[in-house]
């Protein structure tokens, strides 16, 4: 994790390999999945026959063995390798953490089929004793190509130049483009304090409304492309299993959700870049998309993209120095934030507000943008938040805080 002076960004650059290079990055990709479903199947062997619990680093001390046994992993960078039990180490340990908060349906990990393992990751790329480059990912050629060990140099567009001190290489497959992302750790560049603050409310009509009266519109990339992916689908179910015509016609679907991917990733980018240099603190609704996306409106919820752009808004806060807070989402549509009046009934439709107890009328979710904005700044000043009751719940059919 970084420290307060610095933060974590991600570089993506299209990779332009040549039929052998793309041949070996194809292998490296099918070595490092067969090499992930045997530890997991190791792992759950060693715990159904013995009780044991192995780890990350006791699978990592077999690799010499390993290469050894099958020559055709010494073609495999030792790094490369050992991240294939790290990434098997963190799905077990998300898999307990997910046990652990009961969670219904916790997802043991499961092997990998070709579909689901499109990259492979060098751990390490600066060495931080000569405060150089490593042998993984250094620009070669004056920028125009990076060294990938047991691949060779190959061709880069670097459309914007590197900033700090790069961490890692993953080189990632994307539907039929390669891609190295490299992630650095770079010095955090404080914007001019402008003195404003604001609270959003994400919604599924309007993709946020602001405290300050903007309304955000959802573009719903997905939805307008459904009906360009329901041709598409049809006719990949008309196509032969197996067949290479029904392997175009899946590849044309990937596409399409790969530009649908796209240009919501290009949308939250703007959008939180926007706000970030616009106002020193943020507030929003804690919201748990992923419960919230078992509803009927789950289509609606995931086009929008909340959790996506929440990211973006706070990776881009801490490298700018600003304030994102997440606030209790309860009641915040239902209060008053004219006069703190709470209940369900001042909720005249899913649009309009209309508080019964001092008739102030509003839109709905610009008073619950408000109502987000003041408890961002309570959690800003330090102050002990209460919860709002909505009138009839304490038996007296006016409404308080419960410290």
């Amino acid at each position: 994790m970084s420290d307060s002076t610095t933060s974590i960004k991600t570089f993506r650059y299209r990779l332009y390999p040549t039929r052998a290079q793309e041949a070996a990055m194809f292998e490296t990709l099918r070595l490092t999945r067969t090499l992930y479903n045997a530890g997991l199947e190791q792992r759950r062997e060693a715990y159904r026959k013995h009780g044991k619990t192995l780890s990350a680093y006791d699978q990592q001390k077999e690799l010499t063995a390993l290469k050894e046994a099958c020559l055709e992993f010494s073609g495999v960078y030792s790094h490369v390798l050992q991240d294939v039990f790290d990434r098997l180490d963190k799905a077990y340990k998300a898999f307990f953490s997910r046990v652990k908060k009961g969670a219904k349906r916790a997802g043991f990990p499961r092997f990998k089929p070709a579909t689901r393992w499109d990259s492979f990751k060098f751990k390490q790329c600066w060495n931080n004793a000569k405060n150089d480059w490593t042998a993984c990912g250094k620009p070669v050629d004056d920028g125009r190509r990076i060294s990938i060990p047991k691949i060779g140099n190959v061709k880069i567009k670097l459309h914007r130049p590197l900033e700090g001190k790069p961490k890692s290489l993953q080189i990632v497959l994307d539907v039929d483009q390669w891609y190295a992302v490299y992630t650095c750790e770079v010095p955090v560049q404080p914007l001019p304090t402008t003195g404003s603050s604001v609270g959003i409310d994400l919604g599924t009509t309007w993709f946020a409304v602001t405290s300050d009266g903007e309304f955000i519109e959802n573009p719903r990339h997905l939805g307008r492309s459904l009906g360009k992916l329901r041709v598409q689908q049809r006719t990949v179910s008309r196509r032969k299993k197996g067949g290479n015509r029904r392997k175009k016609a899946v590849k044309q679907v990937a596409k399409t959700y790969r530009k649908v991917r796209r240009q919501r990733l290009d949308f939250q980018h703007k959008t939180a870049r926007r706000l970030i240099h616009e106002h020193d603190l943020i507030a929003h609704e804690n919201l748990q998309v992923g419960n919230m996306a078992q509803s009927n409106l789950a289509r609606s919820i995931l086009d929008a993209g909340w959790a996506g752009f929440l990211f973006q808004l706070a990776a881009k806060a801490e490298s700018a120095g600003r304030r994102v807070i997440a606030v209790d989402p309860r009641y915040t549509s239902q209060r008053c934030h004219a006069c703190g009046h709470t209940g369900k009934e001042n909720r005249v439709n899913q649009a309009s507000f209309r508080c019964v107890q001092c008739g102030h009328t509003a839109n709905a979710d610009h008073n619950a943008a408000k109502n987000i904005l003041d408890r961002g700044t309570s959690t800003e000043r330090g102050e002990p938040l209460g919860r709002a009751v909505p009138s009839g719940e304490n038996g007296s059919g006016v409404s308080h805080a419960v410290a």
